[in-house]
């Protein structure tokens, strides 16, 4: 470039040289310069969010499900800026590759308790692997080639790139910027040969092996290889909590998620597995609680992380590989391709077989098909039969999210979205739209209660404005549905604060411009989820749901009240 442009055009340049085709963001005086470059951007489109935390959820699943850089701007600096703290900090329980630009104080206003000065690199520097402010306009350009590097480079993570009024609004000359394949990691770490041989000659040995498949797999693209090396050992593979779609459903192989929060036939395979190959998961408190109730002390583990810290963090193990967890499952089903003898199938496999056949077979035996009021069970019985296979399913936290966990089936990964460990309700509906912003052919559906829905509905009208046509499904029991529980069994049902009271959420949707539907027997669900799934709009299907069909998960927290 010959010609100066200001600091707001330079990031606006900047976001083209990262080949950024969607922007979330809520406009605002601190970044109009940012907005003003963007106007003419036309290879970027912006969609305007209605909060800046469920903006930021939205970059979050558009990160998730294209596997690129999620990008929000907050255009406020102070309260704008801090809006972004719940999302940021939802991004980095999921190591989303969140892209945040915050407007930020001119430099000379810095210090005197200037109108909205909040110390925004200090707010969110906990919930970032880099919190950066730009201290001059000729520093853009590589202060954002740094922020999208750090963001995208394993273990991936949110930024913050704050960008005081002053730099946005200061002209100057900048080079022909390089391509990002200069400056970004191109290939995933394997493990040595050794390591590999020595791995691969454990999981032949072993009488009851089992694969754990975790983010590493599923975020990594790592499905094929997972899935070639199982086969070859004839070995089951376990999810770790939130990643039930490391593998299609439909693989024979497929155990479905483990833990506390899992289905009882791959938790037992990890209690009383001989060796554990854990493939890009840290084993960690949704997956264990960290403790050996749900994984066979006496099990030698082999745990496969990108992230070096996180490797006999909460387990010892025998053998710990840094290294990317589909690489080194393709090395290790090479390894085993070539060995002398070939693990044979074997009754641990054959038997898990069984068990997960009967577990299927029984989760709809079982379910309860009363009419009204509408039971949990018969509910995601009718939700199994009429999503499409293709669909990308969302879950909010709470209630709804334990009760959906192994009662929906998860086809084509990476298909699952939620909130992981960081629990956040008020998160699916937003990061749907997300979702759906990256993969536009895709059917999205996204699961809430009604006071997590109620947390986000604002962003319908985004919906409707961008042509987001996600299906939004709220399981409405009118009440916060977890701490119900627990004050009902914990505190001898000393209710407060735990009733929700919500309009008729299909009525709101239509008052937004999207379609609604009003669920309130078993028999109308699948057809307002089909007719919702054929809307030429965005869809809310609010479906009451039996108040009482709470259950209290987290009953270690309240054993001193038993």
């Amino acid at each position: 470039m010959t010609e100066p442009i200001y600091g707001g055009q330079a990031v606006v340049e900047a976001l083209k040289n990262e080949n950024v085709r969607h922007v979330f963001g809520l406009i605002g005086s601190a970044t109009m310069e940012v907005f003003d470059g963007l106007y003419e951007a036309n290879s970027i489109q912006f969609i305007g969010v209605h909060d800046e935390r469920t903006g930021t959820h939205m970059a979050d699943g558009y990160a998730r499900a294209s596997g690129g850089p999620g990008v929000i701007i907050a255009g406020q600096n102070g309260p704008g800026a801090t809006n972004l703290l719940t999302g940021l900090a939802q991004a980095s329980a999921a190591y989303s590759p969140v892209v945040a630009i915050a407007g930020a104080l001119s430099s000379g206003h810095v210090y005197r308790d200037a109108f909205q000065e909040v110390d925004q690199h200090a707010a969110l520097s906990p919930v970032t692997k880099s919190s950066v402010t730009v201290p001059s306009v000729g520093r853009i350009p590589e202060l954002f080639q740094a922020g999208f590097r750090t963001a995208l480079t394993p273990r991936r993570g949110p930024v913050l790139l704050n960008l005081p009024r002053d730099v946005q609004s200061a002209k100057a000359v900048f080079p022909e910027p390089p391509a990002p394949e200069t400056y970004r990691v191109q290939f995933a770490p394997a493990a040595p040969a050794e390591a590999v041989a020595q791995a691969a000659q454990m999981l032949l040995d072993a009488e009851r092996p089992v694969i754990v498949a975790g983010g590493g797999i599923k975020n990594g693209g790592g499905a094929a290889q997972a899935i070639a090396l199982a086969e070859m050992l004839d070995a089951p593979i376990a999810m770790s909590p939130g990643h039930g779609d490391a593998i299609p459903f439909g693989h024979p192989l497929n155990a479905g998620q483990m833990g506390p929060r899992g289905n009882p036939v791959a938790s037992r395979l990890v209690n009383e597995a001989d060796v554990i190959l854990a493939l890009g998961t840290r084993l960690g408190f949704n997956s264990t609680f960290y403790s050996y109730d749900n994984i066979n002390r006496d099990a030698a583990i082999i745990q496969v992380e990108i992230e070096p810290t996180e490797i006999g963090r909460h387990f010892p193990v025998s053998m710990g590989i840094w290294a990317d967890a589909a690489t080194v499952a393709d090395q290790l089903a090479e390894a085993v391709r070539s060995a002398a003898a070939v693990r044979e199938a074997s009754q641990w496999t054959a038997q898990f077989q069984a068990e997960r056949r009967a577990f299927l077979a029984r989760r709809d035996a079982e379910a309860v098909m009363d009419e009204a009021p509408i039971q949990p069970s018969g509910l995601f019985r009718a939700f199994r039969r009429v999503l499409p296979r293709d669909a990308a399913i969302v879950l909010d936290a709470g209630t709804m999210t334990l009760q959906a966990t192994d009662a929906l089936e998860y086809w084509e990964p990476p298909c699952l979205f939620t909130p992981l460990d960081f629990g956040l309700v008020g998160f699916s509906f937003a990061c749907g739209l997300g979702v759906k912003a990256a993969q536009p052919d895709r059917p999205v559906v996204s699961f809430a209660g009604d006071g997590g829905f109620g947390m986000q509905v604002s962003e319908l009208s985004t919906a409707v404005d961008a042509g987001l046509n996600t299906v939004s499904i709220v399981m409405n029991n009118g009440c916060w549905g977890a701490e119900k529980a627990y004050q009902r069994d914990f505190f001898g049902e000393r209710y407060i604060g735990a009733d929700v009271s919500s309009p008729p959420f299909d009525e709101l949707a239509r008052l937004y411009g999207a379609v609604g539907y009003r669920v309130e027997r078993l028999s109308e669900v699948e057809d307002a989820i089909a007719a919702a799934l054929d809307a030429d709009a965005p869809a809310v299907v609010d479906i009451k749901v039996d108040p009482d069909a709470l259950y209290s998960f987290r009953r270690d927290s309240f054993a001193h009240r038993m």
